[in-house]
């Protein structure tokens, strides 16, 4: 019964800290969030880089809830184990909570975008739980002490006793001596007093007089109690468990109502409310037979809600429009800080381009394509004035995240570009809000760089980026690749009739010139690719296959061949340092 006690408290507790803490965070507009968000954080920025990419790998835009989830769990076991303590001497407990206040403290603030503000919702969630722990441990025990006396009080009646023979009273002799007096009353003594009762919550249970036996006092603990009816045994428990569930309810619905606060503050509003003008440079027409619309291919343009999502942000950075500025400096003739508005006013170019994660595997859903609208990179490193000898430029986000961007990439003509739109529509926050940087060609961690704010540009030799800090090649381009959406793995298709193989290819700023298609040990078929607007977009194909041919398992494979002339390796390699390579392959039966 303790334990489970303890765990009612311990669960209580950690949803009390976690919803005012959230409550706080909104309130402040915290850069950190919450404080599992910040822990989260602080695991992302020390998690070794394997353990990132097989995170990335097994759970793909989803790990970071896991890694929020994850740590939950991790705080309601904890949680528990100091409730049970709790129980027993409430300093153990309150010895938990220090522990889980400096953790939160500690990587709140050690965010490159934190501020001391930031520490105060780790704190004030603390606090407020260290309250509510000793409160309600006082409970608990109370309730427990009648719970471990009431059984075996209640088990046995009292036995009846036959009556005895009472003597007649003995007169005494009458005397002239007076009468005794009786002996004067003194106070007790210091341990005779009656021990104080440390309850912080006196009244919750019923007061007993001693003088009358009607039930407990709200002051003084006895050191032998008697029985509690069952009933007042229930109600003890009752009441501590109300209690509980009443706080963990609360907790829940603030915690709830914190979070949709902190989701439709100003910079939700600010970026459904944006107005772009229109592009100087518009997108190409999309020409004729773009989308060869075979149901479960992906679409030519990849809805924003869709789009892939792979970065090291647990908190989005929510940054306002009116407080957005982009420095460019370092080995520059002469360094620019714009303004949102000032990028807005510059020409805008708009263009189809297919981004890809360097964590995609082979056949992987780590890719997208969108139409962007923003200010041309070149233009604004031309303004600036790039000095001899640069050959990085060093772009940081607003929470701190750095990628490194070859220089004559971002110079050689190519739609690189500060974008602002996605898919006609203000980035959304999830993408980089209010601005991040596209650069087609190259994987999105050295290209694409959301919620930037900083340019520098310089060497590769004097910086080096995040990712490239944990192994990965500072220099990235993107592979040739292919992949199969259409049919899917473990389909069954009939003997005899015709069925779509169809898939994307893409080969940013090359463009894909031919995918082939391979079905068990037949020969490569050329497949049937359709129209795109420009060397910087995925192009979707398809092969109408017959299935002539035994019943039984088959297995897929396709591979692209790009307008340079080179076709994707069937050499196997795992994404990291530079992306993965090999033939994209799906599994079919044929069935009679």
């Amino acid at each position: 019964m303790s334990a489970a006690f303890g765990a009612v408290l311990g669960v209580a507790t950690a949803l009390v800290a976690l919803a005012v803490a959230q409550a706080v965070a909104a309130f402040i507009s915290s850069q950190v969030g919450e404080p599992v968000d910040a822990v989260g954080e602080l695991s992302i920025n020390h998690t070794p880089p394997s353990l990132k990419n097989f995170a990335i790998r097994e759970f793909g835009s989803n790990d970071k809830t896991v890694l929020v989830w994850g740590i939950r769990a991790v705080l309601i076991v904890f949680a528990i184990v100091i409730g049970i303590l709790a129980l027993r001497k409430l300093w153990y407990g309150l010895i938990g909570l220090a522990v889980f206040i400096a953790i939160g403290v500690y990587a709140a603030e050690s965010q490159p975008t934190s501020r001391g503000i930031d520490a105060l919702p780790t704190l004030i969630g603390g606090l407020a739980a260290a309250l509510f722990m000793w409160r309600a441990s006082g409970v608990g025990r109370r309730a427990l002490t009648y719970r471990a006396g009431a059984p075996a009080r209640l088990a046995t009646a009292p036995r009846a006793t036959p009556p005895r023979a009472v003597p007649p009273p003995t007169v005494p002799p009458k005397t002239d001596a007076p009468a005794p007096e009786p002996p004067a009353s003194r106070p007790p003594s210091p341990t005779e007093a009656e021990p104080q009762d440390s309850d912080p919550w006196q009244g919750w249970l019923p007061s007993y007089d001693r003088d009358s036996g009607s039930g407990w006092r709200d002051r003084g603990r006895p050191a032998a109690r008697p029985a509690l009816s069952g009933y007042e045994d229930q109600q003890s428990r009752r009441r501590f468990l109300l209690a509980s569930a009443g706080a963990a309810g609360a907790s829940l619905a603030v915690y709830a109502g914190a979070t949709w606060l902190a989701e439709n503050r100003a910079v939700s509003v600010a970026q459904k409310s944006l107005k772009f003008p229109r592009a100087a440079t518009a997108a190409p027409p999309l020409p004729a037979g773009y989308d060869l619309k075979i149901p479960g291919l992906s679409p030519f343009i990849t809805p924003n809600g869709s789009f892939y999502r792979v970065d090291t942000a647990i908190v989005l950075p929510e940054v306002l429009p009116a407080s957005w500025h982009l420095r460019i400096h370092g080995m520059v003739q002469r360094e620019l800080v714009l303004s949102f508005d000032d990028l807005i006013r510059r020409p805008l170019l708009e263009d189809y381009i297919t981004l890809c994660c360097v964590s995609n595997p082979v056949g992987g859903p780590y890719v997208g394509n969108a139409k962007w609208l923003g200010a041309s990179l070149r233009s604004l490193l031309q303004q600036a004035g790039i000095r001899a000898g640069a050959d990085q430029l060093l772009c940081t986000s607003a929470d701190g995240f750095t990628s490194g961007t070859p220089v004559q990439t971002a110079m050689d003509g190519r739609d690189a570009m500060l974008a602002v739109a996605m898919n006609g529509t203000a980035l959304p926050i999830a993408h980089g809000f209010p601005a991040r940087l596209v650069i087609p060609g190259l994987y999105g961690y050295v290209s694409a760089c959301k919620w930037i704010t900083d340019i520098e540009v310089t060497t590769y030799a004097a910086n080096t980026s995040y990712w490239a800090q944990r192994g990965w090649s500072a220099q990235a381009p993107i592979k040739t690749e292919s992949r199969i959406d259409v049919p899917g793995f473990g389909a069954s298709v009939k003997a005899g009739h015709q069925t779509a193989i169809a898939g994307v290819a893409w080969a940013q700023h090359k463009g894909i010139d031919a995918v082939e298609v391979k079905v068990g040990s037949g020969p490569w078929q050329p497949a049937q690719l359709a129209s795109v607007p420009d060397l910087d977009t995925w192009r979707q194909w398809v092969y109408q296959w017959d299935a002539n041919v035994e019943p039984g398992n088959y297995v897929i494979q396709a591979r692209a061949t790009d307008k340079t002339g080179y076709t994707q390796t069937s050499l196997q390699e795992p994404p990291e340092p530079n992306g993965a390579s090999g033939y994209p392959s799906t599994t079919v039966t044929v069935t009679s």
